[in-house]
């Protein structure tokens, strides 16, 4: 047991810190409530918690390089901590974004670069292979108890004990964290690159941002948007603008690295072919997961009408063969190498997610329903069971927190885009399609259909068709025509879910080009990969 004391404070970690993703997920319908907002404002705050972390997250791998890795981990977990001590006492939206997005996300950006490194660092050989996927499995465990947990409290008493809890367990947590080996870095200590952190954030959030907002501002032809530039939707523009700040910050980076300063990120790294495809994969993992895991709770609880319990018994077959799938990675590992693993996993989660887009009905099948997200989670096992290890063994002990800050960097940047693309498209498709409904059907009158116009212009939401129908009858249309309008927006509710889970297949699709270049050898094997 003494060897592996470290990973037990290092797994509950990395549970803790997939959990309250997973139940602020199921709680959607009841945040929307509680605050009295929408739900393209809860899917701000969670698009928000995952920016913070993929903006700073190399910043917290490179002040554990100058502090102290273990110091680092601590730190973060008292940012962590706090935030989730404000997140349970939120009065208000504001004050739920600044504890859970902010103050969570900037203690994450501590925690997991370090953890990262710990895990590495700790351990050897087919020890680190059997480490990352005790570590893949209990982010599965997570994924499994937040949902499950967290749709029950939800239900029956209120989402914010599990903040409150989570404080109790990050107290737990710093009792034990000196079971944790820290190694000194050998050579001079680093120095921040203070300018680089400061562009690498501000371009991954203004090209988050774009994404976003692309649902309610437009693509191109302006919607609701707060300004336009040269006549055209502001969403282009500000992604184009991210994408320069972001060259601009690779060029400090190297104008650094050429004077013989500490750079943030050593774009040399980038050079090496398994870390590359690593990080690839480790984005794509988390936007299709993080895309789908906003959908689905949309049409259990919105289209279905199911509560927070309900949906996270639902969800509770995705989990468990996560978990599953993820612990048994190393075994895997022995028959198999990394890009066969991979490959595998994508070709089931393709598998899982076309059988997930046929089950999508008015009726709720759930058997069919089960067995797709049982699917799901085993492809998603398969990639998180590999992909970790990928990336840290890929490099060597120097270049572990910079390696896991990049790691934790792509995952989360991967959520934000997933939580922001794919709720983008779900919210585009929901306007489109409602607009040709009604604008098809010869039983609503050109007066509805120009009052839903001006509605739709304004900005749809993902709302109930009881909320639809009660808006109907309120602006006085008669009983037939409120028929059709509901009739018409229920159609529309299940053709962009269909249109956001069909987007999450495409990027399976692509994330198999990026495979190519992972290990084929037997990881955790003696030799292989850096020391």
């Amino acid at each position: 047991m003494g060897r592996w004391k470290a990973l037990v404070i290092l797994g509950t970690a990395q549970f803790l810190m997939v959990l309250d993703t997973s139940v602020m997920n199921v709680s959607i319908s009841q945040l929307v409530e509680d605050f009295d907002t929408e739900v393209t404002a809860i899917q701000g705050v969670i698009t928000l918690y995952t920016l913070v972390m993929a903006a700073f997250m190399i910043t917290g791998g490179k002040l554990g390089d100058m502090f102290g890795r273990r110091r680092m981990f601590a730190v973060g977990l008292v940012v962590y901590g706090t935030g989730s001590a404000i997140t349970a006492v939120a009065p208000t939206l504001w004050v739920l974004a600044a504890g859970w997005s902010v103050v969570e996300g900037l203690g994450a950006a501590l925690v997991l670069p370090a953890l990262a490194a710990l895990v590495a660092g700790s351990y050897r050989d087919r020890d680190r292979s059997v480490a990352y996927g005790v570590i893949g499995g209990l982010a599965g465990a997570g994924i499994a108890v937040g949902p499950l947990v967290g749709g029950w409290v939800t239900t029956y008493l209120t989402w914010r004990l599990v903040f409150a809890a989570e404080v109790v367990v990050v107290v737990a947590v710093l009792l034990f964290v000196r079971w944790i080996e820290d190694h000194a870095l050998p050579g001079p200590r680093v120095r921040l690159d203070g300018v680089g952190a400061a562009l690498s954030a501000l371009g991954l959030a203004l090209v988050v941002l774009g994404v976003l907002q692309s649902s309610s501002w437009g693509w191109l032809r302006p919607r609701n948007s707060p300004f336009t530039v040269f006549g055209f939707a502001p969403t282009l523009f500000v992604i184009a603008a991210g994408g320069v700040v972001l060259g601009l910050f690779r060029s400090w980076e190297r104008h650094r690295e050429a004077r013989g300063r500490d750079p943030l990120v050593r774009f040399s790294l980038f050079g090496v072919p398994a870390l590359r495809s690593g990080l690839t994969m480790l984005l794509s993992q988390n936007l299709i997961l993080l895309g789908l895991f906003f959908v689905i709770p949309l049409y259990l609880q919105v289209v279905q009408g199911l509560d927070a319990f309900q949906t996270g018994v639902r969800l509770l077959p995705v989990s468990a063969t996560m978990l599953v799938a993820s612990m048994c990675g190393p075994l895997l590992g022995r028959v198999a190498g990394p890009r066969t693993v991979v490959r595998l996993g994508l070709l089931v989660l393709l598998a899982s997610i076309l059988w997930l887009l046929a089950v999508i009905d008015p009726a709720l099948n759930d058997l069919q329903f089960g067995l797709s997200m049982g699917a799901l989670g085993l492809g998603m096992g398969l990639l998180a069971s590999q992909l970790g290890n990928v990336v840290q063994s890929s490099v060597s002990e120097a270049d572990r927190s910079e390696a896991g800050g990049l790691q934790y960097t792509a995952q989360n940047l991967g959520s934000s885009l997933g939580t922001a693309l794919i709720g983008s498209l779900l919210i585009g498709a929901l306007a489109g399609v409602f607009s040709s409904r009604i604008a098809d059907d010869p039983q609503i009158s050109d007066a509805a259909r120009e009052q839903a116009g001006i509605s739709i212009e304004a900005g749809v939401s993902f709302v109930t068709t009881e909320q639809v129908r009660a808006a109907a009858e309120e602006a006085g249309l008669p009983p037939t025509e409120v028929d059709a309008v509901v009739d018409s927006y229920a159609e529309a509710q299940l053709s962009s879910l269909k249109a956001a889970i069909l987007a999450a297949a495409g990027v399976t699709l692509v994330g198999c080009a990026f495979t190519r270049n992972l290990p084929n050898d037997r990881l955790g094997s003696p030799g292989s990969g850096p020391p």
